[in-house]
Parts: C-alpha cells; structure tokens; sequence
C-alpha cells in the first residue's frame, strides 16, 4: 500500500473517530444507558474488571484509551465478520460503528443485514436497520447511518 492510500485511510480512520464520539455523547463520570447498564467516557460499557466507581471522575487520557481499546475491537470484529468482502468505505464506517454501539455479540444478532451486506444488497441492509429494536431505541443515531448506507449504495 502506497503513502497516499495509508494517509487516506488515517484520515476516515480519524472521522469514524470523531463521529462515533460525537455519536456517543462524552461524561468523565460512570452512568447508567437508556436500557440501564452503567457506561462511561465516549460510551464505554463498564465490565466489572474496569474496576470503576460511579461517584468517581475519570480523565480525559484514561477515558481516550478506553475509547480507543474499544474502537480497536469494533474494527477486529468487523474483520472478522465481513472477512473477504469488498464493501464500500463509507458502509464500513457505519458497520464499525454499530459494532461499537453494539458489541459483537449485539451486533451478529443482526443476521439478515450481515447476509445482505455480503451480498451487496444495501437496500435491504437500510431495511434491516429500520426494522430494529437498536432503530427503535437509538433512532437519530440509526437514522444518520442509514443515510450514510443510502449515500454509498452502488
């Protein structure tokens, strides 16, 4: 891979970055999601191992390698779901970042849409993220991707 195409893959490296955060919302201190688990930083579910308390305020740096060890595991598990297929950038993204929101466990349960996504059938990847709880609980979050998905639909 050249200079140029590493460089581009930085940069939408860098705006899946952002955009999952902005997407996230940020707090320093631990809270509880709308379905009630306790979550910190830009979205992080607390495991017990995390070892954090939920009066207690956590930095920016700590917070940031969390985010990045999660969002390193969402990009591992998108290869090893969508292994061999070629699929468009942009519906990489969006696939990454439903990961991320989701976890891999959360995300495979989306069988249909991983299927039409192999298959290239973007139309009925749209579908199948309308037709979800994840939809129903996170609808301007799944509304901003499933037009991002409609953008890059070949």
């Amino acid at each position: 891979m050249d200079v140029v195409s590493n460089l581009i893959q930085l940069i939408n490296k860098k705006k899946l970055e952002n955009r999952i955060k902005r997407n996230e919302g940020y707090s320093n201190t631990a809270y509880e999601d709308q379905l009630g688990y306790l979550t910190i930083g830009y979205g992080h579910l607390v495991r017990k191992k995390d070892k954090i308390k939920k009066e207690k305020k956590y930095t920016k740096d700590y917070l940031e390698k969390l985010f990045n060890k999660d969002f390193n595991s969402a990009i591992k598990s998108y290869k090893k779901i969508f292994k061999n297929h070629k699929i468009p950038n942009q519906i990489q993204g969006v696939l990454i970042e439903m990961i991320f929101q989701l976890g891999e466990r959360g995300f495979r349960k989306f069988k249909k849409l991983i299927r039409s996504v192999k298959d290239k059938q973007y139309t009925n990847t749209t579908k199948e993220m309308k037709n979800s709880k994840w939809y129903k609980q996170t609808p301007k979050r799944a509304k901003k991707l499933i037009l991002i998905v409609n953008e890059n639909n070949e």
